[in-house]
């Protein structure tokens, strides 16, 4: 949902007159927008009367909630409050995330968003409101940052951790344009999950980057083909190595098939794997046949070359990178996502 500047000032205003309202002893005398005070110019500046003298409730008004916004808002009522112990600072946003809740109690700062989380302390009042879900969600924004292309982005990242990217460099180990590299760049920054260095941008917050993509993703964006084989799944796993090696054809283990060669302690109970066109060929050679329930072989048409990036080459055969094979894993409930987890404190979590 896409508010204007003017709109959102309305909002954030009877937005912090319903939360003061609430507390008896606080009486509202005024509401500025766009007032000065103490040399500075704040979105908006509520006077209020409470027995132990008067406050001033002065409150950064941002479109987003995110901790980039967060931050240059808790900085500018940071300079505001120098000196000034009747002013009590308040960051609104339309949904302030848990991490920029946290930024705002590190320095102080009060919080209220119009999704209905808040905090307010001052004199002897605290007024705390939190696990409201974002009635504002941006869903182009996640859509934009996890789709296709820009998660090529994303893959370069994780995949090279500690390493430092000019844009354009990023964007041509991505397979990508300039353009896309530096939109994901911004999504990026306004997480804080990279940061600019002397040497390019950098990734500071891995974890929280794949965590969330994980929520935004699914293996079913490919196009799946369910089989069935008498085969063990080792001994089908190589012949498939050996027909797409023979006829050239890009493929990578992935889920149980590549987890178990990565952490040893991961059992593989369907063999599961990346082919590109043209998979009804392979499938042919192999012997496979498909099958709409029972199936314990899962092959995949990527819906994105990007699935390749960071593959490994262990005893011959190809598997896809553990950043890949982990996002593939959570997309099975239960024994997937333990063996997404296993992959990730044994593999994943110690290279970063």
């Amino acid at each position: 949902m896409k508010i204007s500047m003017k709109d959102l000032e309305g909002m954030a205003e009877e937005a912090l007159r319903s939360a003061l309202e609430g507390i008896p002893f606080a009486k509202i005398q005024n509401i500025e927008k766009d007032s000065g005070i103490g040399g500075y110019q704040a979105d908006l500046v509520t006077t209020v009367n409470t027995p132990a003298g008067t406050r001033y409730f002065v409150a950064e008004v941002r479109t987003v909630g995110q901790p980039r916004a967060a931050r240059e808002a808790v900085n500018q009522l940071l300079r505001i409050r120098v000196g000034r112990p009747d002013v009590v600072p308040v960051f609104i946003a339309p949904y302030i995330s848990p991490a920029s809740a946290e930024l705002c109690g590190q320095d102080g700062t009060n919080y209220l968003d119009l999704s209905g989380n808040c905090r307010l302390v001052f004199d002897n009042s605290f007024v705390e409101r939190e696990g409201r879900p974002n009635l504002f969600a941006k869903k182009r924004d996640l859509r934009s940052l996890y789709s296709s292309k820009s998660s090529r982005v994303i893959r370069v990242l994780l995949a090279n951790p500690g390493e430092a990217w000019k844009v354009k460099e990023l964007a041509k180990e991505a397979g990508v344009s300039l353009g896309l590299a530096s939109n994901v760049k911004k999504l990026l920054e306004d997480r804080e999950w990279v940061r600019k260095t002397e040497d390019g941008l950098e990734l500071v917050e891995p974890v929280k980057l794949l965590m969330e993509w994980s929520e935004n993703y699914s293996f079913r964006k490919n196009r799946v083909r369910d089989c069935y084989s008498l085969k063990p799944a080792a001994d089908l796993e190589a012949d498939l190595a050996a027909v797409c090696f023979k006829r050239k054809v890009p493929y990578a283990l992935t889920g149980f098939s590549a987890a178990a060669r990565y952490a040893p302690m991961v059992r593989s109970p369907r063999a599961m794997a990346y082919v590109e066109k043209p998979l009804d060929e392979i499938l042919a050679a192999l012997g496979l046949n498909e099958v709409t329930s029972g199936a314990n072989v899962t092959l995949l048409e990527p819906y994105d070359e990007g699935v390749f990036y960071g593959a490994e080459m262990e005893e011959g055969i190809r598997l896809a990178s553990p950043v890949q094979v982990y996002l593939d894993l959570k997309g099975f409930r239960g024994r997937g996502e333990e063996a997404a987890e296993k992959l990730f404190d044994e593999v994943i979590r110690p290279q970063w």
